[in-house]
């Protein structure tokens, strides 16, 4: 290691390691669900809680920033000087609801270290990306009094509800936010193989409710005469592909285009390792969708269309013979370049609209949705991460397209035209599941990654 701040800084986390774990226990405990208006207040608190432990930190400028809907929290460190770089550092300290509860092993908001692992809702999705941004920055400043780069940190307070009040927020902090790159710390690594993402899926999605009768009726005695609301919402469902996995929403396809060849390659040299994951991760060992495209094709390049959750009717033990007064199912669609979310909404609102009849209401509520986004695959400032991978886990990461969608990425790329890598900082799985885990060893070594990796970027180009 020649760099002896790098050194420096490593040596006091390792010194705090006892107390930094503490700090993010307390950070874990606050119940941030940003889906729930319930928990307002907690989503609030948590952003306060956020911007006090960065002005401890050493960062300027915190704020808690309203945003329309929960609050963004910025801070910054721009004393490096105008020959380095600026790095924007995104996370989000907003977790996902904890149901089903009873699956848990141990209470979601009260951390619990068990098998070598720290266990609470958040934990790496998505408060790693927080906390362990800060105690990198943390151990620089203390160990060294300064920091190699220009630091501008943005976490969001509303990532799991969709970023719906992002767009005019960033609109109109665009002069705050400038900066020469973006770093998106959201994402885990597996237990033996750090990750970088390059490419991750838009989204589009509703929520269809079906209304029938006024209230709920007997079926003995309207059975045959009533229109059913769960039978409709089925054969909506039904519709939505073939049996080989094809969406039939018309014009669904007129914008994806194929993978290039050097995409393709990339792919296949990943096949065997990502299909293992994938069974590991799921339980599943034989998958399913469209047959022409291969298995990585499917889950991270090709278009989705799923029914998220359904509802309607008698839901308690036993029967109760009803005919439902309403039923109705949530979707979300993720997307490929080049959909725009807007016209594959205005397609899927046009496909529900088909099912109209006369004996039943159909109401359907669309999601502001997202575009997909291409991050840095090559160039020197991933040569600088990887530089720190190695260094770290002695491996370089694997660059890999994600089927899941963060929805900020596009419009950090559209409205402030910065180039964006990801740097992520948990590993562990069972985000948004129960029993969400960090693996606690690599608590302490992302910490190294992140410190590492900004000395890198310090002296990229």
């Amino acid at each position: 290691m020649s760099n002896p701040n790098i050194q420096k800084a490593i040596e006091h986390a390792q010194a705090n390691k006892d107390a930094y774990l503490e700090g993010f226990k307390k950070l874990l405990a606050i119940p941030s669900i940003s889906t729930d208006p319930e928990y307002k207040e907690e989503v609030q608190r948590c952003a306060e809680w956020v911007v006090a432990e960065m002005e401890r930190v050493g960062l300027n400028n915190c704020q808690v920033i309203p945003s329309g809907g929960h609050p963004v929290v910025y801070g910054e460190w721009l004393e490096a000087g105008e020959d380095k770089p600026t790095l924007l550092v995104y996370a989000h300290y907003d977790v996902q609801p904890v149901d089903p509860l009873d699956l848990w092993d141990s209470p979601p908001f009260e951390p619990t270290i068990r098998d070598g692992n720290i266990y609470a809702r958040g934990v790496i999705d998505d408060k790693a990306g927080v906390f362990v941004n800060l105690k990198a920055i943390e151990s620089m400043l203390s160990a060294n009094g300064t920091l190699p780069v220009n630091l501008k940190v943005f976490f969001e307070g509303e990532e799991e509800s969709g970023s719906v009040n992002m767009e005019p927020f960033i609109k109109k902090h665009k002069e705050l936010l400038k900066a020469d790159l973006l770093i998106l710390s959201d994402a885990s690594h597996l237990e033996d193989q750090p990750l970088m993402i390059t490419a991750t899926r838009g989204i589009a999605g509703g929520e269809i409710t079906i209304t029938g009768p006024k209230r709920d009726l007997h079926s003995g005695s309207f059975g045959g005469i009533v229109h059913n609301p769960i039978h409709h919402a089925a054969k909506i469902i039904a519709a939505f592909h073939d049996e080989d996995g094809r969406i039939q929403i018309p014009g669904f396809y007129d914008d994806v285009h194929p993978l290039s060849p050097a995409q393709m390659e990339e792919q296949e040299r990943q096949a065997e390792f990502r299909t293992a994951v994938f069974q590991e991760q799921s339980g599943v060992s034989s998958f399913w969708g469209i047959p022409e495209y291969s298995l990585l094709e499917r889950a991270t390049a090709q278009p989705t269309c799923e029914v998220n959750g359904v509802f309607g009717g008698y839901q308690g033990p036993g029967g109760k013979t009803v005919i439902p007064a309403s039923a109705g199912f949530k979707v979300t669609m993720r997307l490929v370049a080049d959909q725009d979310p807007d016209d594959i909404s205005r397609k899927f609102e046009a496909f529900i609209k088909s099912f109209e009849v006369d004996t039943l209401k159909i109401d359907l509520f669309m999601d502001i949705g997202s575009p997909p986004s291409q991050l840095l695959a090559e160039g020197p400032q991933i040569e600088a991460l990887q530089k720190a991978f190695e260094a770290t886990w002695d491996k370089r990461a694997m660059l890999y397209r994600i089927g899941g969608s963060v929805p900020i990425m596009a419009l950090f790329q559209q409205e402030l035209g910065i180039p964006i890598t990801s740097l992520s900082l948990s590993t562990g799985d069972n985000g948004h599941s129960p029993n969400e885990y960090f693996i606690l060893e690599h608590f302490y070594r992302n910490i190294d990654t992140a410190i590492h990796a900004y000395h890198y970027l310090a002296e990229s180009k």
